[in-house]
């Protein structure tokens, strides 16, 4: 989780972190970009997208959620660096609108 934080912190300087609904939250500007959190159920870590609707890559899943993609990420291997920048470099440009 540390280091999926480190990735998005350092993705670009307008992105900030906040806790919200007992999960860290990350800002472009004033807005939230993205979450970590974990799945209740498998217990798997992962990175929900708050304007996932808008975003197009393989990796995302809504899991029968409107407004939010989640990428999971999988404990026993490497994070998937080159995918987590390829879903930020989707999302940041819908905040500079």
């Amino acid at each position: 989780m540390l280091s999926l934080r480190d990735i998005i912190l350092s993705y670009h300087p307008q992105i900030s972190e906040t806790w919200k609904f007992r999960d860290p939250f990350f800002n472009y500007g004033k807005k939230m970009l993205c979450y970590l959190s974990i799945d209740r159920h498998t217990r798997v870590p992962y990175v929900g997208m708050v304007e996932g609707r808008y975003l197009d890559h393989s990796a995302l899943e809504s899991g029968g959620r409107k407004r939010i993609k989640v990428l999971s990420i999988n404990p026993t291997k490497d994070i998937p660096i080159d995918t987590m920048e390829e879903v930020l470099e989707q999302a940041v440009p819908l905040y500079r609108l």
